[in-house]
């Protein structure tokens, strides 16, 4: 990832009087957003948020980057943040949001969190990834799970297989898709969507808790085990299963393979939901939604969170701290959730109005706290800090590009890779 580190980063705002210059980031009453909400699923859904601000009576300046793992976005918002100009409020996720305080940049919520009987009404895995120093810094706007199988149904039926539940039963399934002249897996080559595959072949492979041990917590027995090897020489079978013009396709583009039934399956988070219901698609008939194989007792979670900096003008203020109450209200948790595919972050919104795929995931989010494989995602930010992780994506999609690395070459540079990290 060509993204500035956070070391960098700070080195570079240090020289710079960050009070005086944020005074003038925002106009009276508007909040500049940054995201990486583009395609036409997240579109719609960021489009809600947008509305709901107008009605308060702010105005919204969309600043979206594309780019689905925010890579991008991410570049630019530490290009402005560098020249003394970040936006009012922006797409940060996970472990960055700690990094992104100890630069000093962020704003307190603490008075809307307090309001919002914010301790009480998140679960703490979230509550606690949204503070920094002990204080609310940003707000979470739904829980993505990522280890999902999509499948268009008539492909399957063409085919003759049902949705595979392991992964020899996947490669099986491939074969009979693929001669029925169909791509059996939809795939983008890009970093961030090779990494997705990865950490769900790990989980599918290893279990949860080898899955905690190894790209989560980075242990170096686990990353060079033979669960380790098993799991590198699994997910490059599955280029197998693609289709030869996948470098570079974007994630959207993929599913559009499972809808317009080009493809059969896909491996992807459930923001891929948000291109089925763009399309018209009902859950459980137009299109079909599974635990990726072997991975049914965990869920491998996805937050979405804006975090706010730090403003000096007061009407920007009011209306950054509106934005982060309306964010967590029911109204735009149910309509937001129900467009962008993911579900809500507090657990007591209504379930019964979201499809099939929806209600299973919010079981299973539930299910997965009590019995402690709610696990974060490596691919999504959500377990590493920035640098480590593009890092690992480094030696994921090299390895997964390369005729030559074996999985115990990876496996040797995933373990270098632990141990430059500690």
């Amino acid at each position: 990832m060509n993204v500035l580190k956070p070391s960098l980063l700070k080195k570079a705002i240090g020289g710079l009087a960050i009070a005086a210059s944020l005074g003038g980031t925002a106009h009276a009453g508007e909040v500049e957003v940054l995201h990486w909400w583009t395609s036409g699923g997240e579109a719609r859904a960021v489009g809600m948020l947008k509305e709901l601000m107008e009605k308060e009576g702010h105005s919204w300046k969309d600043f979206a980057v594309a780019g689905g793992a925010g890579d991008s976005a991410m570049t630019v918002l530490k290009s402005r943040a560098v020249s003394g100009n970040p936006p009012t409020a922006a797409q940060i996720n996970g472990p960055e949001i700690q990094e992104w305080g100890e630069l000093g940049l962020l704003g307190q919520l603490d008075s809307v969190a307090e309001q919002g009987n914010w301790d009480v009404l998140l679960p703490g895995v979230l509550s606690n990834m949204m503070k920094y120093d002990g204080h609310y810094v940003a707000v979470p706007v739904n829980v993505h799970r990522v280890n999902w199988l999509w499948a268009n149904p008539k492909v399957l039926k063409e085919a003759g297989v049902e949705m595979p539940t392991t992964w020899e039963e996947m490669f099986a399934a491939g074969k009979k898709i693929r001669e029925a002249g169909y791509t059996p897996l939809a795939h983008g080559g890009q970093p961030w969507q090779d990494a997705t595959v990865f950490e769900t072949v790990v989980l599918g492979t290893g279990g949860p808790e080898f899955y905690r041990k190894a790209l989560v917590e980075l242990d170096p027995e686990a990353l060079k085990s033979d669960t380790m090897i098993q799991s590198l020489e699994t997910f490059k079978r599955l280029r197998e299963l693609m289709d030869d013009g996948m470098s570079g396709r974007d994630w959207n583009m993929a599913t559009s393979m499972v809808i317009n039934g080009d493809a059969a399956m896909q491996l992807m988070g459930d923001w891929a939901k948000g291109e089925f219901a763009a399309a018209d698609m009902t859950a459980g008939e137009d299109y079909l939604c599974a635990p990726a194989p072997g991975t049914e007792n965990a869920f491998v979670f996805n937050t979405d969170s804006f975090a706010m900096f730090r403003v000096s003008d007061e009407d920007a203020r009011a209306a950054q701290q509106d934005l982060a109450r309306l964010i967590l209200e029911p109204e735009f948790q149910e309509a937001f959730n129900k467009v962008k595919g993911s579900i809500p972050a507090r657990p007591d919104v209504d379930m019964s109005e979201f499809d099939k795929c929806g209600q299973q995931s919010m079981e299973d989010f539930k299910e997965s706290r009590q019995e402690d494989t709610l696990l974060p995602s490596m691919a999504h930010r959500m377990a590493l800090k920035s640098d480590v992780q593009g890092a690992i994506f480094d030696v994921i999609t090299n390895y997964f590009n390369s005729s030559d690395m074996t999985a115990e070459q990876a496996a040797e540079r995933l373990v270098n890779t632990a141990n430059a990290a500690m």
